[in-house]
């Protein structure tokens, strides 16, 4: 291990980045979007946008020449909306999964294939456990959701 200067490690630092499409937010990033390699999520109210800002990055994700894969957990992702944003529907990788693990097995195995340069689960709160999904519906599942999450985001 090694220490030095912030200033210092940030000069050396050529980071890739996958754009937002959006300059403002780009530039508000400071690198020019979003890093690639690194887990970001984008968190919000319910229609405040964060699907479509998801679907801008696959789209610039595209235009790069990358291949983007889109976990829909919510089965709700719209093909036509996604192609006027700019999406290329044809080559964009889909999964629409039947429960949280599912979902988070397959961002797994795609991350690990190194062949995806940006994957999408949509969304979070989406991804339920299957214990709940099998489960009766009075059932305590307290903290399935969380776990499920921390344990993904460790392997991810």
């Amino acid at each position: 291990g090694s220490i030095m200067k912030l200033g210092e490690a940030a000069a050396k630092m050529n980071i890739e980045v996958i754009p937002t499409g959006a300059l403002a937010l780009d530039i508000a990033l400071g690198v020019g979007g979003v890093p690639r390699g690194r887990v970001i999520e984008i968190y919000g109210p319910e229609s405040s946008g964060k699907t479509t800002v998801a679907l801008h990055m696959i789209a610039e994700a595209q235009k790069l020449g990358g291949i983007a894969a889109f976990i829909d957990a919510e089965h709700a992702l719209d093909p036509v909306y996604a192609k006027a944003l700019g999406v290329n529907t044809d080559e964009l990788l889909i999964s629409q999964p039947d429960n949280g693990e599912q979902a988070l097995e397959i961002a797994e195995a795609l991350v690990r294939s190194g062949a995806i340069d940006i994957v999408v689960v949509d969304s979070v709160a989406a991804l339920v456990p299957r214990a709940e999904i099998e489960g009766e519906m009075g059932d305590s599942h307290v903290g399935l959701h969380a776990r499920l999450m921390s344990q993904a985001l460790r392997k991810l």
